[in-house]
């Protein structure tokens, strides 16, 4: 905790303090059925997170409070999300989609798992891994895949009498979306191993 309020006030960290507090107000929409509303909350939500790292390294504006704000952003939006389109597709009345509703437990619990092994490492005074390429690469595909299936998804979306997503195409591309979010999370492995053998090794 030493230093985490040292050179807080930036850009980057307000602009964390911001998609944390779009989460509840994208929630309220999407539950409200203004899905319209709940989009354009996602897409500020995810265009704040793709340039608030951005900003911070352009102008050295990387601080200890924005580390822990930008995670903690990321993970509660994607929680927030993941837990509405479980409930959603497991209350549709295509059997096919009730089924494939499980798979978005997966970003639940990868998330929940991160979220109480980050807890962990701080008790034992280490710090939880920074994204790297995998975990910006899933995080994008995640925002990009789920506003496509807010506006476009079989019998949830908000353009669906327009156009309707196949829910073939759909599966796909959750399934994908899936798969970078498991490859995002075992590329933290590697350095929290090191952290481990420093602390502990030679002990």
């Amino acid at each position: 905790m030493k230093g985490l309020f040292k050179n807080c006030w930036t850009i980057p960290n307000l602009l964390s303090f911001i998609r944390i507090l779009i989460v509840p107000v994208f929630a309220y929409f999407y539950i409200k059925g203004e899905l319209l509303l709940a989009i354009i909350m996602l897409a500020i939500s995810g265009l704040s997170d793709l340039f608030d790292g951005k900003i911070a390294r352009r102008f050295n504006q990387v601080s200890e409070l924005g580390k822990l704000l930008d995670p903690v952003a990321d993970k509660l939006t994607q929680i927030t999300l993941a837990v509405l389109l479980y409930m959603s597709f497991a209350q549709t009345q295509d059997e096919m989609l009730k089924a494939f509703s499980w798979v978005f437990l997966v970003f639940i619990g990868k998330e929940a798992f991160m979220v109480v092994f980050s807890v962990f490492m701080l008790i034992l005074n280490l710090r939880p891994c920074a994204a790297e390429i995998f975990g910006k690469l899933s995080t994008f595909a995640f925002y990009f895949i789920m506003i496509v299936i807010v506006a476009f998804g079989p019998e949830i979306g908000w353009l669906k009498d327009v156009f309707q997503l196949p829910p073939v195409l759909m599966m796909i591309l959750v399934v994908v979306s899936a798969i970078l979010t498991i490859v995002a999370l075992v590329s933290y492995v590697p350095d929290t191993l090191r952290q481990f053998k420093e602390k502990f090794g030679k002990k």
